[in-house]
């Protein structure tokens, strides 16, 4: 079964003399950064802006510290902010991805550059949602975050009035409500409409193009950011495309890999404030970060690539 490695791999042959996935590339790309500023949107509710690409820590770091793997994340983590990019995703039901992120961010001195969205997940009653949170910001070994989500719309409307409560404390800059599925997105939307967080979270990618039905516009007109998760669709865009080749004009918007298409896919509509995907290898942490330099897809492209993927 083709992977990721070997998309990266095929589509390190259109750079000049150096691999995607060697050090060469990402001093490149943060060089090219040093330029150049990443692609940021603009949160409605404040006007405050964040770059385009953030990441996600579900499954990437619910891993052992002092492992192979958390060294890598290291990396990761500098590769990430090295570019500009400063937002990260994550949860307490992410098992121990709190644990490991915390430690990270603070020993590399990272977390007055981190914009970090974490959740009220899976408790219900203000008491048990406040512990879960006081129990966050240990982990995470902060005294705030910067956004506060109501996971899968669990509990909203007890969770959604604790996390505005938190924000009014100062503990929380922005409030939101998330879900990742396509059978929530009518729920989700109207929770959306009668409460207008700061921020919604949904699934979105070329496959799963259901938010932009009711969910985008909706964002567009209430004045509410949109975190977009899912972007590869759990992996399975890259099995889609695994005999294909990229678009004749990839060059054109500076995409030389599946990944950045499909990032810069979801970047090009213009509800999404960010892209969340979630990563433990630098290499593919540097794949994804290219995808918020260049121009962004139009229309037409956006159509084609559709047709293309299937």
């Amino acid at each position: 079964m083709s992977t990721r490695r070997q998309f990266l791999s095929q589509s390190s042959a259109a750079l000049a003399g150096s691999t995607l996935l060697g050090a060469s590339s990402w001093s490149s790309l943060a060089a090219a950064a040093s330029e150049r500023t990443m692609l940021k949107r603009t949160i409605p509710s404040s006007g405050e802006s964040v770059p385009a690409i953030g990441m996600g820590t579900s499954g990437s770091f619910e891993i052992t510290q002092g492992s192979p793997e958390y060294t890598a994340l290291k990396e990761v983590l500098k590769r990430f902010f090295d570019a500009g990019a400063t937002l990260i995703d994550t949860a307490p039901t992410y098992s121990n991805a709190e644990d490991i992120l915390g430690p990270l961010l603070a020993d590399a001195k990272l977390r007055p550059k981190a914009f970090i969205a974490t959740k009220l997940s899976g408790v219900v009653g203000r008491d048990k949602g406040l512990a879960q949170f006081q129990k966050t910001l240990k982990s995470l070994r902060t005294d705030k975050v910067e956004l506060l989500q109501v996971h899968n719309l669990g509990d909203w409307k007890t969770q959604l009035a604790l996390a505005r409560e938190l924000k009014e404390q100062g503990k929380v800059k922005y409030t939101g409500i998330t879900h990742y599925l396509d059978t929530a997105h009518d729920q989700l939307a109207d929770v959306v409409q009668e409460t207008k967080p700061d921020f919604l979270q949904i699934n979105y990618s070329v496959t799963n193009r259901g938010a932009e039905e009711r969910l985008f516009p909706m964002a567009r007109d209430l004045g509410v950011a949109v975190l977009a998760n899912r972007n590869f669709n759990d992996g399975k865009l890259f099995n889609q495309v695994r005999d294909k080749q990229l678009p004749g004009w990839a060059g054109e918007v500076g995409v030389t890999s599946w990944a950045q298409m499909f990032l810069k896919f979801c970047l090009s509509h213009e509800a999404v404030t960010a892209v969340i995907p979630a990563t433990g290898k630098p290499d593919r942490q540097s794949d994804n970060l290219k995808a918020g330099y260049g121009p962004l897809l139009s229309a037409a492209q956006k159509k084609e690539l559709i047709q293309l993927v299937g």
